[in-house]
């Protein structure tokens, strides 16, 4: 069955950074784009970044793009988000999601929470 789970959050101060990383399994991860989400407290899931099959189109929402940076590692089943200038209103639970055969998967989520 199709596995994701997320690991890498914790506590940071504002302009610290932090990388996640994704493991997945479960499917053929090598040909599905992988997707970041986040949902802060109180508000919906929203789109963070993400990556095709090969890595070699990347893409970002407004609010992260020129600080996050989505990679992966084929040979390794996972994906990664690296974090840099955090910020206190990325203060969320981010999780991993793929598309497979029409049905969306996510992880249980990892906890990034900036403050000082």
């Amino acid at each position: 069955q199709v596995q994701l789970v997320e690991s890498g959050g914790g506590l940071v101060q504002p302009g610290g950074s932090l990388r996640l990383s994704c493991a997945a399994s479960g499917f053929s991860f090598s040909e599905r784009t992988m997707t970041w989400f986040r949902q802060a407290p109180g508000q919906e899931r929203e789109y963070v970044a993400h990556i095709t099959s090969t890595g070699d189109s990347t893409a970002y929402a407004y609010s992260v793009e020129g600080r996050f940076t989505i990679s992966r590692d084929n040979a390794k089943n996972t994906v990664y988000l690296k974090m840099d200038s955090l910020e206190p209103e990325d203060t969320a639970v981010y999780y991993c999601n793929v598309l497979v055969r029409g049905v969306d998967y996510w992880g249980e989520g990892t906890r990034v929470t900036v403050s000082s």
